[in-house]
Parts: structure tokens; sequence; C-alpha cells
């Protein structure tokens, strides 16, 4: 096996980095204009890997490198290309590249399995409201209709950006994986998070992810003029909204030994302007964790907020359910695969679990799945500032590429 190729690691990274990139970090939104000329770009850097190159029904796409025995049920591995909007050039961009590190890596290794580095569609979830749409959609898990309803007002749905791509969203049962296909997928990633930063730990071995439920909260109080009503005649859906931000926080903090955790990151108000008191509010919550019975009183506790908050403040509220993955529970034996080839390498590695969610989540349905983790400093992501050590970054891709080459030859 090759030694992993620093300057074409990097020289990659920062490749796609300049696609989307703005004064405020990089926004490459899941299939716009950028995500596909950044891809595009990936594909043609690496045409001397000679991989054969596929796009399914929604748009996730497949590049294979045929073992000796192509019947055999092939080692997937891969990540995403879109970020946030203004992101950072790392998360999941050194799952694609690195991958494809792995296979330059193995070039000449003979290898009885095929291998296949998969580019996820929209896996973050800054355009539709939804995560991981690619990798749920092959797993069979939702629908386009479904992932539209997210849709915001003069913004395309997830049907109508599909169809822009160039896929039939009637087709989208075509892009359905079933299990067996693959013998197992790894992905590696940065942590996302401060753990091995501040263990002073250089790889980390995922177990668990969290799972994200998403919902709406909306709130209909009544619009009036701002300054002809009274402050005792009110029903104010932004001062009930701001009960239930808190609410969230401290439903959620209740259960942090559990590790669960609670966002409010959009805001939505109506008529949103400043003369008039509001008489609309959506709020856009994320709660997740690993353990289900944790979530589900955090939830519950959210839902008596609301309650009592309708009550007290006679407006009316609604909670309307976005998605509500489980947690789960990655491969033990891949973990302890992992594991031997950290310590035959030397690495100091952690086992851990993951607090953000991952294509990994919806590929462990179909076959055996890890996750390896790259230190990220100060466990920013999702932010201009993401950064991950170009040392760290490799040192992760040549335990991907061990881990492939033995479950390619099993």
């Amino acid at each position: 096996m090759k030694a992993v190729n620093e300057n074409r690691v990097n020289e990659l990274l920062m490749g796609l980095a300049e696609f989307g990139k703005t004064d405020q970090g990089i926004t490459r939104l899941a299939y716009s204009d950028e995500d596909r000329a950044a891809q595009n770009w990936l594909l043609a850097q690496v045409e001397d890997l000679g991989l054969e190159m596929r796009e399914d029904a929604v748009g996730n796409v497949f590049l294979r490198r045929k073992g000796e025995d192509d019947t055999l049920p092939a080692v997937a591995t891969g990540s995403h290309l879109d970020t946030v909007i203004h992101g950072g050039m790392y998360d999941g961009m050194c799952g694609v590249v690195g991958a494809l590190e792995a296979l330059y890596m193995l070039k000449d290794v003979k290898l009885k399995r095929s291998v296949e580095v998969i580019i996820f569609r929209a896996e973050e979830s800054s355009r539709f409201g939804f995560a991981t749409i690619g990798s749920k959609l092959m797993s069979g898990n939702g629908s386009p209709e479904g992932f539209s309803k997210a849709a915001k007002k003069g913004e395309l749905s997830y049907v109508e950006a599909l169809a822009n791509w160039g896929c039939d969203p009637a087709n989208y049962k075509e892009a359905i994986v079933q299990p067996g296909t693959y013998k197992s997928f790894s992905e590696i990633h940065i942590e996302q998070g401060k753990v091995l930063e501040e263990t002073g730990k250089q790889v980390g071995i995922v177990h668990n992810i969290a799972a994200p439920t998403r919902f709406k909260i909306h709130i209909k109080g009544m619009a009036d003029h701002s300054g002809a009503t009274p402050m005792g005649f009110r029903r104010d859906a932004l001062v009930s909204g701001a009960k239930l931000i808190l609410a969230v926080e401290a439903a959620a903090t209740e259960e942090k030994d559990n590790g669960t955790v609670g966002t409010v990151g959009v805001v939505d108000v109506e008529p949103s302007s400043i003369n008039v008191v509001p008489g609309g509010v959506t709020l856009w919550v994320d709660v997740r964790g690993v353990n289900n019975e944790s979530i589900a009183r955090t939830l519950e506790m959210i839902k008596e907020a609301a309650y009592n908050v309708a009550q007290d403040d006679k407006v009316r509220i609604d909670m309307e359910m976005l998605t509500a993955d489980k947690p789960v529970a990655l491969s033990e034996e891949l973990a302890k695969k992992a594991e031997a080839i950290c310590e035959a390498e030397g690495i100091d590695y952690l086992h851990m679990n993951s607090g953000a969610g991952h294509d990994a989540m919806h590929m462990a349905k179909l076959a055996p799945t890890t996750m390896i983790f790259i230190p990220c400093k100060e466990g920013i992501s999702h932010n201009p500032a993401e950064f991950a050590k170009l040392e760290d970054i490799c040192r992760a891709v040549n335990v991907l590429a061990k881990l492939i080459e033995a479950e390619a030859n099993e």
C-alpha cells in the first residue's frame, strides 16, 4: 500500500473550498450550481483512478473500483460535498477526499471485492429543512414530497430542486439500495466537537450516532398596532415564542447528563414589522441525543411548556413534526478492526459517540457501518473557522485505507 499523499489531500480540499466561497465562509447548498461545479471539478481531478461512475435517481454519485470478484458485496465509503450557509471546508469534504485518497493508496493492491465511494446529496439541512436526504432515500426512508414540506416561501422545494438537477422525483424509489448490497460502510469525518482535542487523542472510533428530532412550533396570537394596543390586551406571539425558546433550553438542560441537546435555530415572525405586535411565530426546533428515553422526556417537557404558554398567553400553539430519527448503534466488529489498526500504527484513539447526525446513520440500515473521527480545532464546525490539521486528516485516511483493504479482501 502506498503512503498517504498529503499534498494531494490538501490540494483537493483547498480546491473544493473555492466553490461557494464568500467573505463569510463557504455556502455550497445541496443541488445548487456550486454543488454541481464542485463535484464536476473533483471528478476531473481523480480521473486517473479509472473509476466507474453512476448517478442514482436522486443524484447520489457512486465511484466504483472493481475488485477481482465484482459479484461480491462491495465495500463502501464516502461522505458529502454540500455545506451549511457560511460553513467551513472540512465537514463532509474530508470524508469524500479521504475516501478517494484511500483508493490512490490502494491503487496497486489486489482487492477481492469492489470498493465504492459514495458522494451523498443533501446531507445538510440548510436548504430543505431535512438532513441526510440522499442517504435516507437510499435506505427507503422518506419521499421527495415529504422532504418538500419544510420549504420556505419563495424558495425551491426539494421536489423542484431534484427536477432542476435532472432527476425525475417520481422515480425516487429507484435509488433504494437493498441490504446486502454492501459488505460494510466506513466514513471519516471531523468530530464537530471538542472531545478529541481536549483529551489529546488522535482518532475517534464512533459507536453511536445521535439522531435529530425536528419539529416546528406554530404560535398564533393577534397582530395589533404596537402603539395603540396596551400591554395587558396583547396576544404577542413572539413573547410566547421567547418563553418556548427558554423552555426548549430548560428541557434539554434537564437531560444534559444523558447527552441530549435542544436548539431553536430558526424563528419566523409575521408580519415582521417594527410597528406591529407579532401575530404569528414559527420556531424550528432540533432535539437530539443517543438515549431514546431521554429524548422522549425532553419532548414531553417541551409539549407541556407549550400547553402552559398557550393557556397563560391565550395564544394557539400547534406542533408539526418534521423528522424523528432514532439514535443508531454502529458496528462493534468494525470498531474492533479500526482499534486493531490504530494499535498496530501507534495511533492514540478514543471510543466515543457522535452528537451530530451523519449519512452513516442510514447506511447502518444497509450494512455494518463505522465512523472514524478527526480532531477539529476547538470543536468548531458549521462555521468559517472550522479547521482540522492536515496531519490529523491524513492519519484518519490511513486508518480508513487499511480498513477498506481488510474488508475488501475478506
